[in-house]
């Protein structure tokens, strides 16, 4: 088999003998109050198991992920009966009421465990089952020197509207150079911490690891991913979910 088969394959397993590893972090703590169910939306059935689990698994498909962390609610006993089948170690910190607030209990678990400020953490949503291993080796082999690091996106194709409080059209918005950020999100350990620590100090709410980031001065680089890594979050997500699973089984190099 010729290098180019296994490009990004290869370059991650050579880099991965160096003493940097990537670890991933999947913040779990939220109910998913739009998806109108009974039940945190991480926990709904996808697939044969439930979301969390099928997301978990495809983190593990990638040879690049040495662990993951979950952050999960206080309390929460359906994550004891989450079965996700990985063959890599699975380590649960309790989590927050919003995602940073997850994802810096998550982080300040990995430094507690010894692990160095220049390893990366790859952040990726809970419900983002769609994930291809394809991009997650593409965001690591394409970050691995960075200082800054990056994060998995999107072209924006629609054209794009901003409205007023009553709804109503009051501008159209200049699409060129617009991204949708996606998860994974790539950034060293120690400087993702200090962000994230930052801006809780701050009383900055922020949405991503990517905003944390860029308030502390950096400028995480864009990588483009397929846009099939889908959040759930509505009732109608959860069927596009499973006919994309599906769809990917069927074609995995497309």
């Amino acid at each position: 088999m010729g290098l180019a088969a296994v490009g990004p394959i290869i370059l991650i397993e050579t880099r991965m003998k160096k003493s940097t590893r990537c670890w991933a972090v999947v913040p779990a703590a939220g109910t998913g109050s739009r998806m109108g169910a009974d039940i945190p939306k991480q926990y709904l059935p996808l697939a044969g198991g439930t979301i969390i689990e099928q997301t978990l698994r495809r983190l593990a498909s990638s040879g690049s992920i040495a662990g993951i962390v979950v952050a999960v609610g206080a309390g929460d006993e359906r994550w004891k009966n989450a079965r996700p089948d990985i063959d890599r170690p699975l380590i649960t910190v309790t989590g927050g009421a919003e995602r940073y607030r997850s994802v810096l209990n998550a982080v300040e678990k990995l430094l507690a465990m010894g692990c160095g400020g220049n390893e990366w953490v790859l952040v990726h949503d809970a419900v983002r089952p769609c994930i291809r291993t394809a991009d997650i080796e593409k965001l690591v082999v394409t970050l691995w020197d960075s200082r800054e690091g990056g994060v998995l996106a999107a072209p924006v194709n629609d054209t794009i509207k901003r409205g007023d409080e009553t709804g109503n059209i009051i501008a159209t918005v200049e699409r060129n150079r617009l991204w949708r950020a996606l998860t994974p999100q790539m950034f060293r350990l120690r400087p993702l911490h200090d962000a994230l620590a930052g801006a809780l100090a701050a009383r900055k709410r922020v949405t991503d690891e990517a905003s944390a980031m860029e308030l502390s001065g950096y400028r995480p680089r864009l990588v483009e991913g397929h846009a099939d890594n889908i959040k759930i979050t509505r009732p109608t997500d959860l069927a596009m979910a499973e006919f994309l699973l599906r769809q990917q089984d069927e074609r995995p190099c497309a």
